[in-house]
């Protein structure tokens, strides 16, 4: 058992800092409508995925949603790079020989968004598998494309987040756990001769796999740069399934994150169900 394990007493889950997704949390309004939305269920911060059509969306779509987000005084913490058509199955452009280029075509308008408004994280889906391409062909072209979008983040002071997704949704996947996440990170880290490619530890994705979440939390405390929370299998919010999330705030706290945790759950959404949870939580700047 380690140090940690040993000394570990769980914490009142108050201490978490937590941000609304806007892309599945409020999915079903207008994307100028949901920050405004989140505003008014007590948020303070918010997180979203890639919020335009294309890599390269005009300055008017660009600027309406910073617009939109100041007038509800939300703090963007975390936005997707552009990722393809998540719904559809995408999950990720930038290791796809055919569209890594419009992953490439985003980093401008990502980075310099999220500059403007405060964003720390950018986070960098590493797409699935393809059929006629190597392994091997898929990850240098990962390692290249996170290497353009690592310097350019780094210019700004942002960080480059990579995410694990559960083997169950996306089977093809390349980055299907989390101990593999980190070593693409740590590549990139060592190709940039940079320190600002990290991890993002969604810990529904962790523990649909099952996953031992206090272990890989213990190895990995140090790498991860944004966290993102459902309860499992359902996707549910906390507490709606397996997950002890008083129990991983706590460890959490306890390894030294105090950065912000994004609600990536599917909502029902009634208020009264989908926070339901969070009166002692509450969201806090």
């Amino acid at each position: 058992m380690s140090s940690i394990d040993e000394e570990y007493v769980p914490m009142n889950t108050a201490s978490m800092r937590f941000a609304a997704n806007l892309s599945i949390l409020y999915g079903h309004l207008p994307l100028l409508e949901r920050p405004a939305a989140a505003a008014s269920a007590g948020f303070a911060a918010v997180e979203m995925w890639w919020p335009w059509d294309g890599p390269e969306p005009d300055d008017r779509n660009v600027d309406t949603l910073e617009d939109a987000l100041e007038q509800a005084g939300v703090q963007l913490v975390a936005m997707n790079l552009i990722e393809g058509d998540m719904r559809a199955g995408d999950r990720g452009l930038l290791s796809s020989p055919a569209r890594a280029q419009r992953f490439r075509d985003c980093i401008d308008t990502a980075v310099g968004f999220a500059e403007r408004n405060g964003c720390p994280v950018l986070n960098a889906l590493a797409g699935n598998r393809e059929a006629g391409v190597s392994a091997d062909e898929q990850y240098n072209l990962a390692v290249e494309s996170l290497w353009l979008a690592a310097n350019a983040a780094q210019r700004a002071g942002l960080v480059v987040a990579l995410e694990a997704i559960n083997r169950h949704e996306a089977p093809h996947y390349l980055l299907g756990d989390a101990d593999t996440a980190v070593a693409l990170a740590d590549a990139v880290n060592a190709a940039t001769g940079l320190n600002n490619t990290g991890f993002l530890c969604d810990l529904y994705h962790h523990g649909r796999n099952g996953e031992d979440i206090p272990a890989l939390l213990a190895r990995h405390a140090a790498r991860i740069a944004h966290v993102q929370i459902a309860d499992t299998p359902g996707r549910g919010r906390p507490g709606s399934g397996e997950l002890d999330y008083p129990d991983l705030f706590g460890r959490l706290a306890a390894h030294g994150y105090d950065g912000w945790v994004g609600l990536e759950y599917e909502p029902v959404r009634n208020a009264d169900i989908d926070f339901d949870w969070l009166p002692s939580l509450r969201p806090r700047i």
